[in-house]
């Protein structure tokens, strides 16, 4: 399917969202990121770019987010849609039916809200998410 130059496809319910013209080029590194938050057992970077947030999160063993980050959310799952791709480690996401899923090294997915997530085995889960990050780990 071809869509109109002025269209981008968003999320895995084919979403039309208006795409913005940027004016210049920008750049930015992880190594300098514009905000860190702690997220119990881990943590979150942050680099706002275009308008949004791309974050680079590093979950260490034993992370898991009904643990570590539910007393900062203050909500009973995590409430961000995530778009991400797994560079190293692995975790499972529990979705509200029940439903697992597992992502390791090389893994692109996409998770709705309402879930809950931890790492397995004994190497910290690193992971870039495209949509979930700017409310991620942010006290309520």
């Amino acid at each position: 399917m071809r869509f109109p130059p002025n269209m981008l496809r968003y999320s895995s319910k084919l979403r039309m969202r208006r795409s913005t013209t940027l004016a210049t080029a920008e750049k930015k590194n992880f190594s300098s990121p514009d905000e860190t938050r702690p997220a119990g057992r881990g943590k979150v970077q942050l680099l706002n770019v275009a308008g949004g947030a791309v974050g680079l999160a590093t979950f260490e063993p034993g992370w898991r987010w009904s643990e570590d980050v539910k007393p900062i959310a203050k909500t009973d799952a995590c409430e961000a849609h995530h778009v991400g791709y797994t560079i190293s480690g692995r975790a499972v996401v529990r979705l509200a039916d029940g439903t697992e899923v597992e992502t390791g090294p090389g893994d692109v997915f996409v998770v709705p809200p309402g879930h809950d997530a931890w790492v397995i085995g004994d190497e910290p889960w690193v992971t870039i998410d495209w949509a979930g990050m700017s409310g991620y780990a942010k006290p309520s």
